[in-house]
Order: structure tokens, then C-alpha cells, then sequence
């Protein structure tokens, strides 16, 4: 029997395949296993669609078009119902997703050489914090996707639960077995999830492991939060965010600036209203070349732009103490410099909010922090130093390990689907 694994990822997704006792990642664009969840959308040719890294460079090589990035965010979210306008034509946001996951099954069959109609697909602890039911909407709206797109078995497994499958193919020594309680960290794109779970050789031959999950637990933080707080706090009063109006020192409104921070809202900044709006403003402002910048990006679509600099800093970040976030793209010769503790300034109450989630498992486990021997991280905003201290202050005393941040979920999915 075959069947896959999938990891649809705020920023990135995976898909591997399971045939014969065997797992491998698909190659998904060129020789990579990895693909940025991106959709762009070719004006210039008549309904061509490009994926990933091919999307993004499309984009920014300012084709006429319309990028679409980090479409697992609308899950769980009412913007699942919005519709975005595509050449002309409203197309639902739920539809987006739908052609991307179907080129990833596209991309799996190919590798496979036959259809595959059996998914381990992953998913994250909550969709939605604190709402049951919107909870279990966004998991039926995932798993309606999954079946227009032509698999008929849908297994869904916690995404946590998968890196720790794909965590414990590492520990080989079995006196280990009896002491090796991990804490699973997965911190994602959009969300953040944890579990407690016992790991070991012997453990991982069990198809049915709810004997050895103690605790699950997730919030809806994640790095796309992360760029929008890194975003509003180093690059938007660039563009006039905080700054007054000539008429009785009233501020700039602010909600166009967290709308075009935002990676899943960036589209819905860009309205002929928007632009009038702003070419207005730009006259009562006190710092009218600001609000210019800010009607330039808007006009000439480059929310992305910006984004993908501010995420880039970001990443800088996690081995430096400085970054530069480049805007020449805006304005010869605009940057701004962002500095580590100016992002854990910014990311503070939403690291908190990981170290009270990671504290929360571990206490829903039943196990004091002393007891946890390991905590695992993995997902590509783990490497943000802030983010590794909180999690790590909810164990003090376990080693910190990590490994394949970006593909342990994936790896895990498709060895799961191994066992079907």
C-alpha cells in the first residue's frame, strides 16, 4: 500500500511518500524537499500559476500579478470566506489553498509513479485558541480540501506528535527508554505546539502511541507574528505609522499599516479606496514624505516586498545582534538598521505566551519541569533566540536539542503513514 505524508506550513510544506516499509521526502521544486507556501498568480499569461520559491521570484521580479503566501493562516480565521480578486475575477481564499494542495499531491504522485489516495495529513494542536467549535471548522475545511483533491483516507495527526516520531529515530540507546520523557516544540509559521511524550527505540514501533502522549497543548502564535511585530516596530514609522496629522495633531490611522504587516491581509491593503485615501492624507500630514512611502507600496502592490525584508532581518537576527532591513526597492538609499533586542521588545508578550503554553503541557502531563529530559525544537522560528529562552525557562533543567527544523514534520508524517 502506498500512502503520504503532509505537512501544509504556514511558510513552507512537505509532502513524503510511504511505499514498501520505505519513507522519502518528494522533491517539490528542483531538488528540494522544502517549498514555500506561496501561489502566484500570472497576470501577463493567461492563467499560469507558479509555486514556491518560483512564486516568490516571480513576484519580485514585479511580473504583473498577485502572490498569495501563508494561506494556512486563514484557517480558523473568517477570512476562509473572503474571496480575492484574481485579473479581474473574485476567486474564494479557500480555493487558493485548494490548488496549492493539489500540486503538492501532484508533485507526490509524479515522484511515486501512481495516485495516491491515503494522507497523513499534519496539523497543528489549535487552529483557533479557546474556540472548540471554530477549532473543528477549520480542521473540516482542511480535510474537505484534502478530498476535492482526490484523497479518499484522511488521517489527521498532530503536528507536535510528528516531530517527536521524527525526534526519536535519533535516540538509538535503550536504557534510555525508561528515562526519556521530551518536550516537543514545535514552533511554525502560524502556530506553535507542544507536547509531552515518552521516546525511545522501542516506543516507535507502536502504531497507536496515545499510551505515550501525556499532554498536548498549542497557541495561535507563531513567525508570521513575529515578522508583523518586527514589522510595525522597526519599518512602518517609516512609512508614517505613529506620526500626526497637521489637524489637531490627530494621528495617522492606523489599521492600513497593521493590514499591510499582516502576511495573510497584505491583498486587502490594496483598494482604489485605500489609494485615495492616502493621496489625501499625504497633504495633511506632518511628515508628508512618510505617508508617500506608504502611498507607494500601496500603489505599486510592494506589501510583500516589505514583508520579505522584514522576514529576512528576522532571520539575520537569530545568529546576529543586527540586521539591515533594505527599502530600495521604496527609495534609493532607504533602509533601517533592526537590532535583536529591538525584536524581543517586540515579540515579548507573544513569547511569554509560548512560555505559558510549554508550562501549561508539562503541568497537563502530570510531571513536574524537573522531569522532562529533553525538549525538542523544531519548526523554523525556534531558531529565534527569545523564543528558544522562554520554552526553555518552562524546563529548566532539560537539554535543548533540535534537528531538521524545517522538515521534521514532514519526516515524521511520512513515516507514520508508513504503518497504514
Amino acid at each position: 500500500m502506498i500512502a503520504c505524508g503532509l505537512d501544509f506550513g504556514t511558510s513552507n510544506s512537505a509532502i513524503g511518500v510511504a511505499r514498501d516499509k520505505t519513507a522519502a521526502l518528494v522533491p517539490v521544486e528542483a531538488d528540494s524537499t522544502l517549498m514555500p507556501s506561496a501561489v502566484f498568480f500570472d497576470y501577463e499569461t493567461k492563467g499560469r500559476m507558479l509555486f514556491g520559491e518560483e512564486a516568490i521570484s516571480a513576484y519580485v521580479g514585479q511580473t504583473e500579478g498577485r502572490l498569495m503566501r501563508a494561506l494556512k493562516s486563514i484557517l480558523g480565521s473568517p477570512l476562509i470566506e473572503e474571496e480575492t480578486l484574481l485579473a479581474g475575477r473574485k476567486v474564494p481564499l479557500k480555493q487558493v489553498v485548494e490548488i496549492f494542495v493539489r500540486h503538492l499531491k501532484q508533485k507526490a504522485e509524479a515522484f511515486a509513479g501512481q495516485e495516491i489516495t491515503t494522507v497523513v495529513h499534519g496539523r497543528p494542536v489549535r487552529f483557533v485558541d479557546d474556540d472548540d467549535a471554530a477549532d473543528a471548522r477549520a480542521q473540516g475545511v482542511l480535510e474537505g480540501i484534502a478530498k476535492q483533491v482526490g484523497f479518499r483516507d484522511v488521517t489527521f495527526v498532530y503536528e507536535p506528535i510528528a516531530a517527536a516520531h521524527h525526534y526519536e529515530q535519533t535516540v538509538q540507546k535503550e536504557e534510555q527508554i525508561a528515562k526519556e520523557l521530551a518536550l516537543i516544540a514545535d514552533i511554525g509559521g502560524g502556530t506553535s505546539d507542544f507536547s509531552v511524550i515518552r521516546v525511545g527505540p522501542q516506543h516507535r514501533e507502536r502504531v497507536d502511541r496515545t499510551g505515550d502522549v501525556l499532554a498536548t497543548a498549542g497557541i495561535r502564535v507563531g513567525g508570521t507574528d513575529f515578522d508583523t511585530a518586527l514589522n510595525l516596530a522597526a519599518v512602518m514609522p517609516l512609512l508614517g505609522l505613529g506620526t500626526q496629522l497637521v489637524k489637531k495633531n490627530l494621528p495617522m490611522p492606523n489599521a492600513i499599516y497593521h493590514e499591510l504587516a499582516a502576511w495573510p491581509t497584505i491583498n486587502f491593503a490594496y483598494t482604489y479606496k485605500n489609494e485615495r485615501e492616502l493621496s489625501e492624507l499625504v497633504s495633511l500630514a506632518r511628515e508628508p514624505e512618510k505617508v508617500e512611502r506608504l502611498l507607494t507600496v500601496v500603489r505599486e502592490r510592494l506589501g510583500h516586498r516589505v514583508a520579505f525584508a522584514v522576514e529576512d532581518a528576522k532571520i539575520s537576527l537569530s545568529a546576529e545582534e543586527c540586521a539591515d532591513v533594505s527599502l530600495t526597492f521604496l527609495e534609493a538609499g532607504l533602509s533601517v538598521a533592526a537590532t535583536r533586542a529591538e525584536l524581543d521588545r517586540a515579540i515579548e508578550t507573544r513569547t511569554e505566551r509560548l512560555y505559558g503554553s510549554a508550562s501549561e503541557c508539562i503541568a497537563a502531563a502530570g510531571v513536574k519541569p524537573a522531569a522532562i529530559d529533553t525538549i525538542f525544537l523544531t519548526g523554523g522560528s525556534s531558531r529565534v533566540p527569545a523564543v528558544r529562552a522562554a520554552i526553555g525557562r518552562a524546563a529548566p533543567s532539560a537539554r535543548l536539542a533540535s534537528g531538521s527544523d524545517l522538515l521534521s514534520v514532514a519526516s515524521g508524517l511520512t513515516q507514520m503513514a508508513g504503518a497504514f
